[in-house]
């Protein structure tokens, strides 16, 4: 059975503010008990907490988040450079999976670099499977571009076997495909979902005051960027549909993940994202 949890890059903020287990204390308390983790420093004392969380909670870790190699400001660790510390964080909070959130921004540029970030993340899959621990690939928008006619995430897929995948169904829908085709088309893939909704915003008031002014350019910016991260039920995705087909395709976690929350405070969005899908009858996989 799959359980619904949320993504921590959402609760940066109150770990600064709070630590890890006092949020998860509080994220418990709404109804959570499943969390992935990401953009949260695996130092000693935080792993601790979140290992104290893991015993005293029952906080379950659906997976980590490593980058294949860290940039400067990087918020994760990285497989090639901290592989032995990934584990045993991995081993400390009984994570069985860790994710990459995203290809490296150098991997964009090319179809060679494209190709041997695909082959690096196989090796690091291969050598992660050894350890018992399975290496999975969150899609953004960028994966469903063609190239030469197959799309970004093909390739990824056919140049990496041992890597599996993490569908995000916003960045799906974003990327112009079908999050629930999407889904289908990955069955047997997926053991890891992101749930976010697609909504679509109001224009910015000040965009009328330029469009009066003359500036359609900055009129035309924001009439064009009104896409929004949405709480769980509060956009345009068709969630029963996506639920459903995501449990039907072999996911064991259903992670929501809002990467802005306009101003209201995360804990508020969860509860909105979990009373609807109350609503909609997933009470079960809470």
């Amino acid at each position: 059975m799959a359980t619904i949890g949320v993504q921590m890059m959402m609760l940066k903020s109150p770990v600064e503010e709070l630590g890890p287990f006092e949020t998860l204390r509080r994220l418990r308390d709404i109804g959570f008990r499943a969390v992935e983790v990401s953009q949260i420093p695996m130092t000693a004392e935080n792993v601790a907490e979140m290992a104290r969380a893991r015993e005293e909670l029952g906080i379950d870790y659906a997976a980590l988040s490593a980058a294949v190699e860290a940039y400067e400001g990087s918020p994760n660790d990285s497989l090639t450079t901290n592989f032995d510390k990934i584990v045993a964080d991995a081993r400390t909070l009984g994570a069985t999976m860790v994710r990459i959130g995203m290809m490296p921004f150098s991997a964009m540029t090319s179809h060679e670099a494209l190709l041997d970030f695909c082959h690096q993340a196989d090796q690091l899959a291969g050598r992660l499977a050894d350890e018992g621990i399975g290496l999975h690939y969150h899609n953004h928008h960028v994966e469903f571009a063609k190239v030469g006619g197959e799309l970004i995430l093909d390739v990824i897929r056919a140049e990496a076997p041992r890597m599996r995948l993490e569908i995000d169904v916003h960045w799906v829908q974003r990327g112009g495909k079908d999050p629930v085709r999407t889904l289908q088309k990955y069955a047997g893939l997926i053991d890891l979902v992101h749930l976010k909704d697609y909504r679509v915003g109001a224009i910015d008031p000040t965009a009328f005051d330029a469009l009066r002014a003359g500036d359609l350019a900055a009129f035309m910016a924001a009439f064009t960027g009104v896409v929004q991260f949405g709480e769980v039920g509060e956009g345009n995705l068709e969630w029963r549909e996506v639920i459903d087909q995501a449990v039907a395709s072999g996911a064991k976690y259903l992670l929501i993940e809002q990467d802005e929350q306009y101003g209201r405070d995360p804990f508020d969005c969860l509860v909105t994202s979990r009373d609807n899908l109350l609503a909609l009858g997933y009470e079960g996989l809470l």
